[in-house]
């Protein structure tokens, strides 16, 4: 920080307009990644899953709540933890103001969970939100979608997960996952991604990429180990 240029504003707009023309031609291809994106093929979805929600036993087709496309966050919340991870803490705090406007382009969010929905009711009502957050505690949803491993993978340590083996510290993992629904009913998986694909989705991160000191994580244990639940700073 101290030993940072400084020089006068003429020379600095010179410096800003090239990187301007690098951020174009990144918006330009992160548009093109997208509509890749939207033209990958889809999965039919054959197994009927159950989950927990407060209103009652739901089937995936009924999570859409009348909607075409439904996003999943798979939230990291072990039944045996009495809390939510924080850093899908630090994630879901970007949920509850967009799920209004997300709504008005027929997409409905939710956060699955394998904990018990008491659990998750409880952890939600500290934490101030109000997105939809069911169990999957009865079926194998999360293990399908690669974010909760088998007895097996976890006494190994080592699983499939971003697509491939890696090794891994706990049974959970974060991830988003896409669904469509067609006009006949049936439910297709369309997309899902995991690690730092999830950046995208995490507004403080997007703004701290912006300031001079970035993410100011080289330092630490790990990436997100300044990270605590919103409720707990300065704790």
């Amino acid at each position: 920080m101290t030993d940072h240029s400084v020089v006068a504003r003429e020379e600095w707009l010179v410096a800003r307009r090239e990187l301007l023309a690098k951020e174009k031609e990144l918006t330009y291809a992160r548009e093109a990644l997208a509509r890749e994106r939207r033209a990958l093929p889809w999965v039919r979805v054959e197994k009927p899953y159950a989950f927990d929600a407060p209103d009652g036993r739901k089937t995936l087709a009924e999570l859409f709540a009348g909607r075409g496309q439904l996003v999943v966050y798979h939230f990291m919340f072990d039944p045996a933890w009495e809390e939510g991870c924080k850093s899908c803490s630090f994630w879901a705090d970007n949920f509850n103001p967009n799920i209004v406007h997300l709504a008005q382009r027929d997409v409905t969010m939710v956060a699955v969970s394998r904990a018990p929905l008491p659990r998750l009711e409880a952890f939600k009502r500290r934490m101030g939100w109000s997105f939809p957050w069911v169990s999957s505690a009865p079926s194998d949803f999360n293990r399908d979608y690669h974010v909760s491993f088998t007895p097996e993978e976890a006494a190994s340590g080592e699983a499939e997960y971003n697509y491939r083996r890696q090794k891994f510290g706990n049974a959970e993992r974060p991830g988003f996952s896409v669904f469509c629904k067609d006009a006949d009913g049936g439910v297709f998986h369309t997309y899902s991604c995991y690690g730092r694909g999830l950046d995208m989705m995490n507004t403080a991160y997007q703004i701290l990429d912006l300031v001079p000191k970035g993410r100011d994580e080289a330092g630490l244990p790990y990436p997100q180990a300044w990270v605590r639940w919103h409720d707990r700073y300065g704790t």
